[in-house]
């Protein structure tokens, strides 16, 4: 039933846009029965794969596609990826009730929305490379449209870039699977016949990098990473919590199903070093680090809310690079729950500073909601950013801590300087995180009754029931998986000690 997460998404998308243009409340509705049927089936497909090996790919579809290439429609499912769909699942319903308020084009907003969840749902359970690809490519799409259409802030500009940025990554990508299938002899662009095919050492040496960097680009890889924080800006809410919650996670994805899973000589020590560097692997670990640091720096600096969240979204996308390139089982397997509790967290983040907060003020600027009284005003939505903000944080009880804390113990294991200088970013990341709760809902000082009599006769539109549904969902599903890891981590830990071990190969 998991191939039905794409089928359903995309049918859903078009019946959107054949809707009479003007009907916005049955739009909503449709869009979030699709979306919440989705995660029915994401959802039964992740308990349905408790029973089985997770370790072994269950194939779900497999039919020739073009067969003079050896090009199959091949859909299968193991602990990660279905982690990955369930992200997505929760995601997509979120994104639906957050997104309550749109009222320009509703029908055509709503039909790119799922035509995204439906690409993103195809790249996560494509076991074909060049499928893969083709999913990959359908979701830049609408992301481009999402946010030139209905975004904000130099909308075009942010747009274009984060396309471009794509296709750059995109155009890598695809040397490297032209280069790939070339040079394996298999005929086949499966990724388990690719990974059989033994290719030659000297290749994965420069296949690794470009199809790392490729990926890495739309993961939010430093110095690519500047679509990010701008993209998020500029989105409407559903597409920044896509963006960070499950777009970002399509590149991390790539860089461990693709570029580790297929060129794993690629990550060998080059016989020399630089400096102290002498393979991919620690030029990698440099960048990821480099990323989790630079992002908690630059989002203590900002001044505007958005932007905070958007470059701590660059920071704990480092957490989970720098966990892939540990090469261990308990780093590696704590990137791919940062993958997961990354894309629960920031997208109530972006739900709170984007909706909650913005569409009653109609300002990001930190120094314009420090006058605003917002824990009196908006008392709903100050509490809600403490609980998502101590989760970013990585306190313990939340997804956060026990994703991040084996990335550390993972990296140490590796090479303990890289979880020292990782650990700074957690301290700056703990300083950004006060600075904006206490710049934008506890601020100094009590109003003048002056104030308080204007306040009181401008209130806020009262909080929605789509807002308290998708931010009790999102809370909820983070306390759960910070007090319970092991229901994801019984999926994510057997399929990754197979690619470890060469059974992804």
């Amino acid at each position: 039933m998991l191939a039905w997460t794409i089928y359903l998404s995309f049918a859903g998308a078009l019946i959107e846009a054949l809707l009479p243009k003007g009907r916005h409340a049955l739009a909503r509705w449709f869009a979030l029965a699709v979306a919440v049927a989705g995660l029915a089936l994401a959802v039964q497909g992740f308990v349905a794969g408790m029973g089985t090996n997770q370790a072994v790919p269950t194939v779900i579809v497999n039919a020739v596609w073009v067969p003079s290439m050896g090009i199959r429609y091949l859909l299968a499912a193991d602990g990660i990826n279905r982690v990955l769909v369930l992200l997505t699942g929760l995601a997509a319903v979120a994104g639906v009730l957050f997104s309550w308020n749109i009222e320009l084009r509703t029908n055509e907003f709503f039909a790119f929305f799922l035509s995204l969840i439906g690409g993103v749902y195809g790249v996560f359970l494509s076991f074909d490379l060049f499928l893969l690809f083709v999913f990959y490519e359908i979701a830049i799409v609408p992301k481009y449209f999402l946010i030139a259409i209905w975004g904000s802030t130099r909308r075009e500009y942010a747009a274009m870039k984060l396309a471009l940025y794509s296709f750059v990554g995109s155009a890598m990508v695809l040397i490297g699977l032209l280069a790939a299938y070339a040079a394996s002899g298999s005929h086949s662009t499966a990724l388990l016949d690719l990974a059989h095919a033994n290719l030659p050492v000297s290749s994965q040496m420069w296949l690794f990098p470009l199809v790392f960097v490729g990926f890495g680009i739309l993961a939010g890889l430093w110095p690519f990473h500047t679509w990010a924080p701008t993209g998020h800006v500029a989105a409407p809410t559903a597409a920044s919590m896509l963006l960070a919650g499950v777009v970002m996670k399509l590149g991390a994805y790539g860089c461990l199903r693709v570029a580790i899973g297929l060129f794993p000589h690629g990550l060998d020590p080059w016989g020399f070093s630089i400096i102290g560097v002498g393979s991919w692997r620690d030029v990698f670990a440099i960048l990821a680090v480099i990323g989790i640091v630079y992002g908690a720096l630059v989002a203590l600096a900002q001044t505007d809310f958005k932007f905070v969240i958007g470059y701590s979204s660059v920071s704990h996308m480092g957490f989970v690079l720098l966990g892939l390139v540990t090469l261990n089982q308990i780093g590696m397997t704590g990137a791919v729950l940062q993958m997961f509790s990354h894309g629960i967290i920031a997208g109530l983040l972006f739900a709170i500073v984007g909706r909650i907060v913005y569409d009653r003020t109609h300002t990001r600027q930190l120094a314009e909601l420090e006058k605003m009284h917002l824990s009196r005003r908006i008392p709903f939505a100050a509490w809600a950013f403490v609980i998502a903000g101590v989760a970013s944080m990585g306190l313990p009880g939340f997804s956060g801590f026990v994703a991040e804390f084996q990335v550390l113990v993972g990296a140490w294991s590796a090479k303990p300087w890289w979880t020292l200088a990782a650990g700074l970013g957690i301290v700056v990341g703990v300083a950004y995180t006060w600075r904006a709760l206490q710049k934008a809902f506890f601020a100094d000082g009590l109003p003048t009754a002056h104030v308080l009599e204007q306040e009181h006769a401008h209130p806020f539109a009262a909080i929605t029931w789509p807002e308290v549904t998708g931010t009790a969902m999102l809370v909820g599903v983070s306390l759960f998986v910070g007090l319970y890891p092991k229901f994801l981590l019984d999926a994510i830990e057997p399929a990754v000690k197979a690619l470890l071990a060469g059974g992804g190969r």
